[in-house]
This record gives C-alpha cells, structure tokens and sequence, in this order.
C-alpha cells in the first residue's frame, strides 16, 4: 500500500529544515514549488483560464504569508489581476517572507496603473480592524480569494483582525451560496487559518475554504474531522524534499487514497477462470426474531461485494423473513436459539461445522445481546475461530466491555466495526469526551488487543496492531442511516474473503479492510449524487457498489 502519510507540524519543519540543509535546496525554492503547487490547482479550478481574472491574496508575517506573495507574483505573471494585503508591516516581516513581500512590494510600484487601466498587482499593509473595513469595504469582485494568513504554527485561537477576516469571507460565502455562483473560490494555502494543525478539533473560528494546498505531507486538521470539514478539496503537493525524509519520520498515522483502494481491486480482480469458489464463502451469523433485516442487509452487502458464496446462519424462527428479504442468491441455515428467537449457544458446534467450508466468519447484526446465552455463542466463535472473523453490532456489544484475556491475532485475523456507542460500550467508558481523540483511542484498543478496528463515524479510522491508523476520507453524511453498518460489514466481509480466496497466504487483511471502506463510501458518495443525502437509505448503498468499484478499476471489471 503507497498510502499518504500524515505528520505533525514539528515533523514537516524537520523535514523543511533538512531538505534546505542536507540537499542544498533553498527555502526561498521551496516556496517557490508551494507557489506553483497553489498555481496549478487555481488553473485547474479556473478552467486554464487565469487571464484578467482577479485575485486578493489575504497574507500573514510568517512564511504562509511568504508562500502567498510568491504565489501572487506567479498569478501575475500568468495574466491574473492580485492585489496583496499583508496583515502587518513589511519590516515585521523577516527571513524569506521578507523577500517575497519586498519583491511583491516593489513589483506593485513598478506597476501602478491608472483608475482606467489598473495595476496588475497592488501591495497594502493593513495591521488594524479599521484599515482593514476600509480594505475590504468596496465590493470588488474577485474570482479566488487566498487565504495565506496562518501555516501549521498556529496553536492559538484567532482574535483581533483576523477574526474579521474570517467574518467578512463568511459572508461572501453565504452571498455567493444564495446565488449559486462559484467565485470567489477561496483557497487555503497550507491549512485553512484559524486551525492547529495537529488537532482534529477546531481551536476556534476558522476559514472555510474550498480547497486546501498542503505540502509534503496531509496535516492531522486537513484529514480528521471536524476540522477537516474547513478545508474543502485536499491536494497533497509534492515541493521537492526527498521522499526518504518522510518515511524517516516513521510516520504512523496514513490517509488512503483512491490508489490505495485501486491497487487491492487489482490484485483481486475476476480472470477468466474465475467461479464462486475462488473468490471466497461468507458466513454470517446474523438475525433474530423480529431483527431479520440487519441479517439480510448484512448478506446482501457481502454477495453484491464480490464474494463467491455467502450464507446467512440465522435462529430457526427468524430463517423465513432473513429468506424474504434476502437476495435468491444468499443461502440460508438455521441455527439453535433460545425462548426469544435469539441464536443460542448450543449453535457453536453447527456453527463451526458451517465455518469449516466458509473463508470468512461474520458475527453480530441482529443478534440481540440481552440473553447471556447469545452472548456466550459470540465469545466462543471469538475464542474458538481458526478464519477471519468479523464482529459488530450486537456482535460487540455481547463482548463489551471487552475481556482482558481475549486477543486478536495475525492469522485468523479479527476485525471489530463499532461505532462511537459500541465503542464506548467495548472500553467501559459512559462519557463521550473518551472518544475525543478518536485516532488515539481507535490506536490504543488495536494494539492492546491485537487487532484490527474500524471505527466509524464522520472520517472513519482504520486502527491495526502494529500501531498504523488509516482515515478513510470517502462517504457523506447519508451513510449514518439505519442498516449502513451492517452493509458495510458484509462489505468488509466479502473484500476479505475475495483476498484470502483469491490471494490465499499473501492476502492482506489490512489493506482488504481499508479498501472495503473506501469503496463503502465512495458507493454512499454516488448514491448521494443520484438521490441526495437526506433520503438515502442502506440498500441505496449497496446497489452503487459497482458504480465506485467500476470507477476504480474500469479495466478490471470489463470482460
């Protein structure tokens, strides 16, 4: 997997630091390649038109600021109309800012235009409230706005003129939003000002931006959310420090990317002598009296998936409506249950005897846990399990909280979905403030436990053993629906079956679950561009796995 790391703040300026020391790459270079970087993504966005187009360039003192002006002296050179404000005064400003604004300084004068023929480029220093109402007060219409006021150093909350700043683009935003025009797109330079880097948690008001140039490496704040919600589109630019930098600050925490997901679904793809039994058998204990449909959304997700076979073990009561709403091509078992129609765990021995020709096990939708006995079926299938094994819902909550002496492992892997309320259930914690740091938790749980945790939520995050955490940035708000977790367990399910079927001792559970998630939520972003958000449903989901598995891998699912 070639997925892109996250780093600190204090990583990226060690980076910075060694690049400019070790590689004899000037720092004044390296603004020079963010400029350009910020450059190309405005020309993308502008449809390669940049000529007579008209920017305001929002700059700070610091090298943010400094990456601002550079990019507003290439915006002019390409044909765009900039006006500069430094939020400060030129000889606060030092180092390599300082350059760049002196020579934004000077170009302006050179350039001074006429009220009939503006200058190309105009220079204002503006370190007040009051200068700056003046500044903003004519309602000029500009196509991008560039917000270069604060990099990955801010650790405080914005106040005074800035906080005015951030104000005064709202308000264009909601004017332009009324409207429904594109311009002013608004740019964030780095991370959107009004953010600390590191954290997923705004510290106070930030700008909101369209889109966001980050360089290097992704930031904490440009992937988890809610702080992530700030910054629009992410690229990621590449400005020249070596490759060999990142990966020596053994970075930890990765968000995927579209190729991440592509290169598993490569690995898998169907070939001509492709039938049902090379891409792996799902067995899913799911279902009870009255929750039938958990167990079927389940199943279903995991046949539309990919998988080869799956079937659906469910309490004998419960078989005829998971049978009726389950797809003709899911198979169906009865399994022992108890009183209330809830699997019993005198369904263990069976169930293993089914998990004997299965390649992967599911456990939990619909089950029900108020029944020690259900709860006791789940423990043993845990302990006892010699295939990979996924467990969610009531799954989960039959475990929670989670027993010291139970582990994952390497082979069989297992692999838990909860959600915020599971997961609070699994630590024994009642306060939700526990999750706030929801990489830190997801991380500790994974590697106390050795195994792999999803965690969902806005941003979800994939936690393994050896530390790794991946977000997944696909998805929408439509996906928090009733039933999206048990289809997105037979997702995970099918992915991993597909591997070990199909990849047999080179499969990667790591990278078959995170690819599963991808996939999960770019199916839930296309159903949500064909139906909206507010009336998606589960199955709506399911149906549009095939749009974002053919969007990735086009090649591979044609015959």
């Amino acid at each position: 997997m070639a997925v892109q790391p996250v780093l600190s703040a204090e990583q990226i300026r060690e980076i910075d630091r060694l690049t400019v020391e070790n590689y004899h790459t000037s720092s004044l270079l390296l603004m020079e390649a963010a400029s350009a970087a910020c450059l190309e993504a405005v020309r993308v966005r502008l449809d390669d038109d940049l000529t007579d187009r008209r920017a305001l360039i929002l700059c700070g003192k610091g090298n943010n600021g400094g990456d601002g002006a550079a990019l507003a002296r290439a915006m002019t050179r390409a044909g765009m109309h900039c006006s500069v404000v430094l939020f400060g005064k030129l000889a606060e400003t030092a180092g390599d800012a300082h350059t760049n604004f002196e020579s934004v300084r000077r170009l302006a004068s050179f350039e001074a235009g006429s009220p009939e023929s503006p200058a190309p480029l105009t220079f204002i220093e503006c370190d007040t409230v009051a200068e700056w109402e003046k500044t903003a007060k004519p309602r000029r219409a500009y196509d991008v706005i560039v917000d270069a006021l604060f990099g990955t150093g801010l650790t405080r909350p914005l106040e005074g003129v800035y906080l005015k700043v951030v104000e005064h683009l709202s308000m264009l935003r909601e004017a332009r939003d009324r409207v429904s025009d594109a311009r002013p797109l608004i740019l964030s330079i780095d991370i959107p000002s009004g953010l600390n880097s590191d954290k997923a948690k705004p510290i106070g008001p930030a700008i909101q931006a369209d889109l966001t140039v980050t360089f290097t490496a992704a930031k904490a704040a440009n992937v988890l959310s809610p702080a992530s919600d700030f910054g629009g589109e992410l690229i990621v630019a590449d400005i020249g420090s070596p490759s060999s930098l990142i990966e020596a600050a053994k970075p930890w925490l990765f968000l995927t990317e579209a190729e991440d997901a592509r290169q598993w679904l490569v690995s898998t793809r169907y070939t001509r002598e492709s039938y049902k039994n090379t891409h792996g058998h799902v067995l899913i204990a799911a279902g009870s009296r009255g929750y039938s449909g958990a167990a079927a959304l389940c199943g279903n997700a995991a046949m539309r998936s990919g998988a080869g076979l799956v079937t659906i073990a469910t309490p004998a009561s419960a078989q005829s409506s998971v049978v009726a709403s389950a797809m003709p091509e899911v198979i169906t078992t009865a399994l022992a249950e108890t009183d209330r129609g809830a699997v019993s765990e005198e369904a263990a021995s069976h169930f293993f005897q089914l998990a004997g020709k299965a390649t992967v096990v599911a456990v939990g939708p619909g089950l029900t846990s108020d029944d020690e006995r259900t709860r006791r079926f789940v423990r043993t299938v845990v302990e006892r399990r010699t295939k990979p094994c996924v467990i969610d819902a009531d799954g989960l909550n039959s475990l929670a909280p989670w027993p010291a002496d139970l582990s994952g492992s390497n082979h069989p892997p297992l692999v838990l979905t909860p959600h915020p309320g599971e997961m609070l259930r699994l630590i024994g914690a009642d306060k939700k403030s526990e999750l706030d740091d929801r990489v830190a938790a997801a991380r500790a749980f994974a590697t106390t436990h050795k195994l792999i945790l999803v965690l969902k939520g806005s941003r979800p995050v994939v936690a393994v053993p050896d530390g790794r955490v991946f977000i997944n940035p696909t998805g929408n708000a439509g996906l928090g629906t009733g039933g999206s977790g048990d289809t997105l367990t037979g997702l995970i399910s099918g992915f991993l079956a597909q591997a070990y079927a199909t990849l047999m001792d080179h499969a990667d559970p790591v990278a078959a679950t995170i690819t599963a998630l991808y996939v999960g939520g770019l199916a839930g972003d296309f159903a949500a561009k064909k139906l909206g958000m507010r009336t998606m449903v589960a199955s709506d989901i399911r149906e549009h796995f095939s749009d974002a598995i053919c969007f990735l891998d086009p090649r591979g699912e044609q015959p």
